[in-house]
């Protein structure tokens, strides 16, 4: 049995460029540009402030590195992924200009795995190359967070598939090629086995896009980038399914896991910069005749936040690990990702708010962006599936591993245990 905890010199110095590219080249689009849809849309003025720093992220070779060598990738597994990621999330354009953003990484593996050729040659290329953007679309007004109480169904038509119901928070809707679409193609049986996903192409008739909503306050209301959509007798081609009939939860399953250990590693990142930003103000600041640095209640925040972010990344490392060890999402892979999904808002809120103190009035202004991370913090707890719910998956999982105690007393009474341990050690005694 051998334990590392290194990453090997060559892949090193990779992720010693990506961070002083992220920091000196990424980072300041930030500044620039602030559209809630800036970073994904292929059509917005920072696409084309991206394009070059494209250009030098796949002449080193470091594009799209979630797909394999031959649909033009690096396939790296988990654990390079997360490494990278944990640097990329310091900014919000860091997954694009390395080609690994969602949705669009997802879509493309669900497309890579499942899509016909036709649909791989018109979308999943120029999805890969960065030229268009893409939509999963799951989640529906009136369900919340429960699949059971699903609406929008498919109904075959001979050749087509006819939609109709409504569809929640479908991120990036108004500016994809396609939509991936959650549907329920058979209502007589549990939604695990009557769900089906397709592929909707963009402008496609019976497909109207009602306003889109932004994650917090923006000036102009209605000018976010997650599609509020109805579906009226919505028709697309038979051969737009993707996988099997009633398969389209373990469809999905291709896209989710990834995409939430990519999650808390990004999330990692927005801690350390945010502890960074803390290190230095603490440095710089004196009240009371001395530095904020020297002040036990300080330094017991930077403590708490250190060994918190490390205790949060070496979770989701293993996750990692254990996703590219088992190729599959077995039971206790599936346990781990729950658990750093539901780990991932509770990390951030008291890393940034530490750091949002020791700012004071500044922490909580618009000059510095401690609050815009702060506002994100709500959202990470809900995508992909809200906290309680994988919570719920953890605890489940681990209960599978006892059992009730077999008498009146539990297994670890002292009483009974000492009369047993008396049994076999009391005559030492004597």
């Amino acid at each position: 049995m051998s334990w590392s905890f290194e990453t090997d010199s060559e892949f090193q110095q990779q992720l010693d460029w990506i961070e002083t590219f992220t920091r000196e080249e990424i980072e300041p689009l930030d500044l620039v540009f602030r559209g809630p849809g800036d970073p994904w849309d292929p059509n917005s003025p920072a696409a084309k402030a991206m394009a070059p720093l494209k250009d030098i992220v796949k002449k080193k070779r470091l594009w799209a590195c979630h797909i394999g060598p031959e649909l033009g990738g690096e396939g790296y597994g988990q654990v390079k992924l997360g490494l990278m990621n944990e640097i990329l999330g310091r900014s919000r354009f860091g997954p694009s200009v390395f080609g690994c953003q969602a949705p669009d990484s997802g879509n493309a593996e669900i497309l890579a795995h499942f899509g016909t050729p036709e649909q791989k040659e018109k979308y999943l290329q120029p999805l890969l190359d960065g030229k268009i953007a893409s939509c999963y679309s799951m989640t529906e007004p009136q369900a919340g967070s429960d699949p059971g109480e699903f609406k929008c169904v498919a109904t075959r038509d001979g050749d087509e598939w006819v939609i109709n119901g409504e569809k929640w928070f479908a991120s990036h809707a108004r500016f994809s090629e396609f939509l991936l679409v959650m549907v329920v193609t058979n209502p007589e049986v549990p939604i695990h086995e009557g769900a089906s996903i397709v592929l909707v192409e963009k402008d496609t008739p019976g497909m109207e896009i009602m306003r889109n909503t932004a994650v917090g306050p923006y000036v102009e209301q209605g000018d976010g980038v997650h599609g509020y959509i109805r579906f009226t007798d919505c028709r697309v081609p038979h051969d737009h399914l993707l996988g099997e009939e009633g398969k389209g939860f373990l469809v999905a399953q291709t896209r989710l896991g990834g995409g939430r250990v990519h999650h808390a590693m990004r999330s990692v990142a927005v801690c350390k910069k945010a502890m960074d930003m803390m290190c230095e103000r603490v440095q710089s600041r004196t009240t009371k005749g001395e530095l904020l640095a020297a002040k036990q209640m300080t330094q017991d925040k930077i403590a708490d936040t250190y060994t918190q972010i490390l205790q949060y990344r070496l979770h989701v490392l293993y996750t990692a690990w254990l996703i590219d060890k088992y190729k599959e999402y077995n039971r206790e892979v599936r346990k781990e990702i729950a658990a750093i999904k539901a780990a991932t808002p509770k990390v951030l809120q008291e890393v940034i708010y530490r750091a949002m103190q020791v700012h004071g009035s500044l922490g909580v202004s618009d000059e510095v962006p401690l609050m815009n991370m702060w506002a994100n913090i709500p959202e990470l707890g809900m995508v992909d599936g809200p906290t309680e719910v994988h919570k719920v998956t953890v605890a489940r999982t681990v209960l599978r591993d006892y059992q009730a105690a077999p008498g009146l007393f539990p297994t670890y009474h002292t009483p009974t245990q000492r009369e047993a341990a008396m049994a076999k050690y009391g005559h030492f005694l004597e």
